[in-house]
Order: structure tokens, then C-alpha cells, then sequence
């Protein structure tokens, strides 16, 4: 069986709204392999399904499919470790695996350009397939005709990305109900701007303009409405120094982009939470994935 290493990934990074998402050192494993029956299981006691609705199966399947093949069987057995429904691209991370698995299996007939459409196909979207599947921060477009224009960029440059995550969860489809139909002009040519200053200020190291840049008018504020406490968190971690602090993804979990010189964050953010009443909140420190997925040996 192949071993898949896959990487979480947080989308939008603040005004990039499903066009900006980056991979962090956070794996789901993924081992996949030929069989003459559905064999799926979970090696953590994760709870997971076991039949053809398995994620991981339908984008396997849907791989043969293209190829004009039928997939009578496989066998799959997964490790999660990313949160699931939590915006770290749990159901990103499954369509990669089935598909990046599958495709290996059939002697790799379609390429990246080729997977990354694929993938935003059965996501919606592509900011977090993209990342997931190559590594890095990713900028994205997903054109009607199904075609994703990528490009993506290698960060090396010294961050920490504090995951904080919630102790419930928050489904994308629920989080995009509370978004408006249309927005003005005035808030679109906003969040262009700091969208664009994003990647830019990351790979220059100009830090000081992260905190602009993430900041957001299509979907941050609606969002924050969904998950109690936020905007304390926010406050919270910005008096400690963050350069900048997001919703990963749809959310619920929150992301703040720290200084690794700023050794006391993770500490103070953790005394925070206790002290509010939110114990049960995690905090992953993660850094940039810029690998994406690929087969490890056992």
C-alpha cells in the first residue's frame, strides 16, 4: 500500500477570499491500495465512513471514472490528525488523498495542472485543494470552464502560524449561508487591496503590513458572528505581538501569524483561554508546508 502525506491548509488568509490558501505542517496520512473489495478503516479511532460515501473513495473513484475504468474495490485506511470541520481543510485533504492515491495506482495519466482542477471540481473551490496538492501559499482562480489558474509561492521566511482552534464545529456550507448575495464597490475594491498586499508583504518580509492585509469586508465580519468569542481572541493576540490574525477558512478555528522570536505567544494565549472559560480551545503552532502532499516511506 502507498503511505499519502497530506497537509492541512487555511484558506482566504483574511481578504483572499477562495483565491488565497496556504499548507501547514499538520498531516493526515493516508495509506491506499488495490483490493477486490471497499475496505476502509480508521488507524486513530477516528470516526469515519466505512462505505462509498468515504470521501477519500469518491474521489478515487471519480479519478477511475475519467480514465474509463471501474473501481470494483481499494483499500484505504486513514490517520486524521487535522481537526475535521474546524477550517484547517479536513474534506480538502481527503479529496487529495483519494485522488493523488488513485492516480498513482492507474500509472499517473493526469498531471498536476490536471489533479488541480480536478480537485477544485469536487471541492467547489480551490483554495484549499490547491495548497493541499502543492505546498506553499497558493493564489487561485476557478474559471466557469472548470480551469484553475494557479500560482505558487515557496515561503522561508521566519513565522510561526498559531491554529486556535474551537471546541465546536462549523460546516463551509453553513458558514457561506450567512454571507450577502452582492457587496458594493467600495468593499470589493478593499478587499482586492489587502489581498494583493498579502502574499507580496510575506515574501518581502515587510511584516508591519501582514495586520492590513488580512483584514477583510465579504466575510470575516459575518463569520465572527458564528463563533463566540472571536473577536476577543483577535484583540488577545494582537496585544501579544501578532503581525496578523484571520479566520482559517470558513472557521471556526482562528489564525494568527507570529514572529518565531516571539517565544512567549503560544504560553499567553494558552493562559487566555483558561482564564476565559475556553479549556477545551486547542492551539497547534504550525509553520508553512511548502512540499504539499507526497508518499513517505513507512
Amino acid at each position: 500500500m502507498l503511505k499519502i502525506q497530506i497537509p492541512a491548509t487555511s484558506a482566504n488568509l483574511g481578504a483572499g477570499f477562495d483565491s488565497l490558501g496556504l499548507a501547514v505542517n499538520l498531516y493526515n496520512y493516508v495509506w491506499i491500495g488495490k483490493s477486490d473489495i471497499l475496505e476502509i478503516s480508521s488507524a486513530d479511532g477516528t470516526k469515519i465512513p466505512t462505505d462509498e460515501t468515504n470521501l477519500v473513495y469518491v474521489s478515487a473513484k471519480y479519478l477511475f471514472e475519467q480514465c474509463g475504468k471501474k473501481l470494483d474495490g481499494i483499500k484505504i485506511l486513514q490517520e486524521n490528525n487535522i481537526p475535521m470541520t474546524r477550517g484547517l481543510g479536513s474534506s480538502s485533504a481527503c479529496i487529495i488523498a483519494g485522488l493523488y492515491g488513485a492516480n498513482l495506482i492507474l500509472g499517473s495519466p493526469f498531471n498536476t495542472d490536471e489533479l488541480v482542477n480536478i480537485a477544485a471540481k469536487i471541492e467547489g473551490h480551490p483554495d484549499n485543494t490547491t495548497p493541499a496538492l502543492l505546498g506553499g501559499i497558493v493564489t487561485s482562480v476557478y474559471e466557469e470552464n472548470r480551469k484553475v489558474h494557479w500560482v505558487k509561492q515557496e515561503i522561508y521566511r521566519h513565522l510561526d502560524f498559531f491554529a486556535i482552534v474551537p471546541d465546536f464545529e462549523l460546516s463551509t456550507a453553513f458558514a457561506r449561508q450567512c454571507l450577502p448575495e452582492t457587496v458594493s464597490h467600495m468593499d470589493a475594491r478593499y478587499n482586492l487591496a489587502r489581498a494583493a498586499l498579502f502574499s507580496a508583504s510575506l515574501l518581502q518580509g515587510k511584516y508591519e503590513n501582514i495586520r492590513i492585509a488580512v483584514t477583510d469586508r465579504l466575510h470575516q465580519p459575518y463569520r465572527m458572528e458564528l463563533i463566540p468569542h472571536a473577536q476577543d481572541v483577535f484583540d488577545k493576540t494582537y496585544a501579544l505581538g501578532a503581525y496578523g490574525t484571520y479566520i482559517s477558512g470558513a472557521g471556526p478555528t482562528i489564525m494568527s501569524i507570529v514572529g518565531t522570536k516571539n517565544y512567549g505567544f503560544e504560553k499567553e494565549v494558552r493562559r487566555y483561554l483558561d482564564e476565559s472559560g475556553l479549556e477545551t480551545w486547542k492551539i497547534y503552532k504550525l509553520s508553512i508546508d511548502n512540499l504539499g502532499t507526497r508518499v513517505v516511506l513507512e
